[in-house]
């Protein structure tokens, strides 16, 4: 569903001809050397495309248009080699629509002590180059992640990668459709939230889809189909023998709910969506076990496969989790840990280990199991169906990862992070759910304090692999309030960092 082969990041390097011609065809040497050697580090997941050196306000200009305008360009790297006067970038900024990263670094890694003369120092001042040009992002207010560090080292490397893999999620998310099949729970509030400010604001775009316009893509599934998709199953997941047996009740609900992944996939691919919500109380047919047309329980085993295809998942027609999923999905992509929608279910006092079990009735990713994943078929008691289902059971992997969250708050969104550490979980014998068993960050009462102060939901979307420095880019590229909770957090400091925001945004809000 996404190759980051498809992108290009674009490098523009800062100049002048106030030191001669020969001066820029040093700076494009230089600047060609640096960007191969950025691509051949083996560090960076999109390739860097140099795109000249920008010497007067209309190149600078042009050059901002063409990487608005080109697809495949999904964020702009400026380095300024020389002295660039930061003038000559302003129309050009103020025109720019993509992620920008200034990478403040130089060409040389030490001063060349016994050989430096006057033109090596007027060719290679980045030292107050890279000034000018943050001073004019400063005053202009623009939106950026700046990069300090010697271009070959890995730790500034690594951070040129998560700016990537945020901006290739950016870029995704700027056409995602995202499904509602039926409403979001009743009276819930932290599920909903405005859908024409999250366009504007995130991107992606949110519409609903009654069942009754699912059901022709249910009735179109073939049979030999949902066959092959249940030997599938069989091939990729432990079970129970017996339900091999097409005679029996197990066996048939492992076959609808293998219909209705085809069913919904089918429906997701027509329309171009990249995620979807379900709800429990709305699932088409109420008399589907007399009819046979239309979904027998809620698409838990679909959700579950589906996430891990790269769909973006919401419970409860929690459409800001589904758009946020496929986003950590993308980040995610060709790393190993793994990712997933996850719910705080119940509480686990024990002192220092006191933790929060993440569950759901059903949908739970299997990309974060510690082992393989077992095919079972259990009750399920809520809804409008209330019957057996089929369902992926495991138990996470151990170790620290982070889960976000993004909530509406009427004059803003706010994108919350709590750094977290899963630890083993006991049997579950009468639970027959996925699930992970997690410390916040750095402490039960203080982690979860602070983000019950913070307005965070019961839904999350969580990862191994991403840290928080993934969701303070993404919230600086989208323009919004960012909270992160971790080991250094006090609520006593907590609390002053969310009335100090109250007070920037509502100012904020005010002149504008």
């Amino acid at each position: 569903m996404i190759d980051y082969n498809d992108f290009e990041v674009w490098f523009l390097t800062g100049a002048q001809l106030l030191y001669g011609g020969d001066a820029v065809v040093a700076v494009d040497g230089h600047s060609n050397k640096m960007v191969q050697g950025l691509n051949e580090s083996g560090r960076l997941p999109v390739k860097v495309v140099y795109k000249g050196t920008v010497n007067s306000a209309a190149e600078v200009s042009d050059a901002f248009r063409k990487a608005n305008a080109d697809p495949k360009c999904v964020g702009v790297i400026t380095w300024m080699h020389t002295f660039s006067p930061a003038k000559m970038w302003i129309h050009g900024l103020k025109d720019f629509q993509k992620p920008l990263l200034h990478l403040h670094t130089q060409f040389n890694r030490e001063i060349p002590w016994d050989t430096m003369d006057m033109d090596f120092m007027n060719l290679n001042q980045s030292a107050h180059g890279d000034r000018e040009f943050g001073h004019i992002c400063a005053r202009m207010r623009v939106r950026r992640k700046v990069v300090v560090g010697y271009w070959q080292d890995p730790a500034t490397q690594d951070k040129i990668a998560v700016w990537m893999r945020v901006c290739v999620a950016w870029a995704d998310a700027q056409d995602m459709l995202i499904l509602r099949f039926g409403d979001q729970m009743n009276n819930v509030a932290v599920t909903d939230g405005d859908k024409v400010e999250a366009e504007q604001r995130l991107g992606y775009h949110v519409d609903y889809m009654p069942f009754s316009d699912v059901m022709p893509y249910f009735d179109a599934v073939a049979d030999k189909d949902v066959d092959a998709l249940v030997a599938e199953y069989f091939r990729l997941y432990d079970h129970d023998a017996a339900l091999e047996d097409r005679s029996t009740s197990g066996y048939r609900k492992i076959w609808n709910s293998a219909k209705a992944e085809l069913t919904l996939r089918a429906v997701l691919k027509a329309k171009g969506a990249k995620g979807f919500t379900t709800n429990f109380d709305d699932l088409g047919d109420v008399n589907v076990e007399q009819t046979g047309r239309g979904f027998d329980q809620i698409p838990g085993l679909a959700s579950q496969r589906l996430m891990q295809e790269g769909y973006g998942f919401g419970a409860e027609g929690d459409w800001k989790s589904a758009a946020l999923f496929r986003t950590v999905w993308v980040m995610n992509k060709g790393m190993n840990g793994g990712c997933s929608f996850l719910e705080d279910y119940t509480l686990n006092f024990d002192g220092k280990r006191s933790a929060i079990l993440q569950a759901h009735m059903l949908e739970i990713c299997p990309l974060i199991a510690d082992a393989k994943p077992k095919l079972e078929i259990n009750f399920l008691g809520i809804g409008i169906r209330k019957s057996d289902t089929a369902r992926l059971v495991f138990t996470s992997k151990k170790g620290p990862g982070c889960t976000a969250t993004i909530i509406d708050l009427g004059n803003r969104f706010r994108l919350i992070a709590n750094d977290v550490e899963c630890i083993e979980s006991k049997p579950l014998p009468k639970l027959h759910v996925a699930s992970a068993l997690w410390i916040p960050m750095p402490d039960f009462e203080t982690g979860a304090g602070a983000w019950i102060m913070a307005g965070g939901t019961h839904h999350s979307c969580f990862s191994y692999d991403l840290t928080a420095e993934y969701w303070e880019d993404y919230a600086e590229i989208a323009g919004i309030e960012f909270l992160h909770i971790n080991k250094d957090t006090t609520l006593s400091g907590f609390k002053k960092e969310l009335r100090m925001n109250e007070v920037y945004y509502m100012l904020n809000k005010a002149l504008q």
